[in-house]
């Protein structure tokens, strides 16, 4: 699937400075054509290949054919947005550009219990998260996961009102989406979603919107109606992370951003994308660029792991 978009919005490939760019060249970047999940930075299957079928020639293919589309529709530029990255090697090689990012991420790396994740830190990590979690546990909320028939339009009213509190929060905020999405993927794809709902007596304080697969849980959405200490880390992390464990997924996808998150036990990962640019000359800045993007992608991933854990 793929879009010919007018914005960069929801993308969460930050592409501003090329559009930028491009028009300091004296040249038109939008519209282009983008291959992603909308509003949604979670790495994933972007070409679908039918059972049997070469995957390094049907991606040659691939490539060929958005280079096509770019030229027939006078687009700048295709953008194929967290690919797994052995499909993105195979854009690489068969002519895009790969642009890396970083993404920080639990991994599950066979603990136990929230005890035996939390003996990975320092004691002065381990001794401020289990105070985090009691202080707000202390004072009375109760943070409990949702699923299936417990998702009930009262709890879609909820999540929905903490969608729009957090996206009017920011001036780049959007509201993307509306009550009726929340209320369709609910109904509609039970066993994939997830609602996280802290309580104070009978009444909803705060939720947050995950979806879950087999293996990895992903965090999206959160939003509280009321300021708590430590309600966001419980909320959108520990708990989770906790449940996670539970049920031993491999991997949970909190989302984009948020070096915060290190604290917290999620790790620097490397996420990737590949990128078609129409124009020799900005496609020759580009490719510099990109080549020194990815090395400082790599030192910071190095960086940040040397202070994980709060060692």
């Amino acid at each position: 699937p793929a879009y010919v978009k007018t914005n960069s919005e929801g993308e969460f490939v930050f592409d501003h400075a090329w559009a930028n760019l491009a028009h300091r060249l004296g040249l038109a970047y939008y519209p282009k054509l983008v291959c992603a999940v909308p509003f949604t930075p979670a790495t994933g299957p972007r070409l679908l290949v039918r059972t049997g079928v070469e995957r390094k020639r049907a991606v040659a293919v691939f490539a060929a054919g958005i280079a096509e589309i770019v030229q027939q529709a006078e687009l700048s530029s295709a953008h194929v947005l967290f690919p797994h990255d052995a499909d993105t090697g195979l854009l690489e090689d068969a002519g895009l550009m790969r642009r890396s990012g970083i993404q920080f991420q639990f991994h599950n790396e066979g603990y136990a219990s929230f005890d035996d994740y939390l003996a990975r830190f320092s004691s002065k990590r381990r001794h401020q998260i289990r105070r985090e979690r009691r202080v707000l546990a202390e004072s009375g909320v109760r943070v409990e996961t949702l699923r299936d028939e417990a998702l009930t339009p009262e709890i879609v009213d909820a999540i929905y009102a903490f969608y729009l509190t957090t996206v009017d929060k920011f001036a780049w905020g959007r509201r993307y989406l509306n009550r009726e999405f929340f209320e369709e993927v609910c109904a509609n794809m039970r066993g994939s979603i997830e609602v996280v709902v802290a309580r104070e007596g009978a009444r909803i304080i705060a939720g947050a919107f995950n979806l879950a697969s087999a293996t990895t849980l992903f965090g999206r959405y959160w939003g509280a109606s009321e300021e708590r200490p430590f309600l966001h880390f419980e909320v959108c992390f520990y708990h989770s992370i906790d449940d996670a464990i539970r049920r031993k997924l491999l991997r949970f996808e909190p989302g984009a951003g948020g070096e915060h998150k290190l604290a917290r036990g999620f790790l620097p990962t490397e996420t990737h994308s590949a990128h078609l640019i129409a124009d020799p000359g900005m496609r020759g800045v580009l490719a510099t660029h990109l080549a020194r993007e990815r090395q400082a992608v790599q030192r910071s991933i190095e960086e940040h792991l040397t202070t994980a854990w709060g060692k």
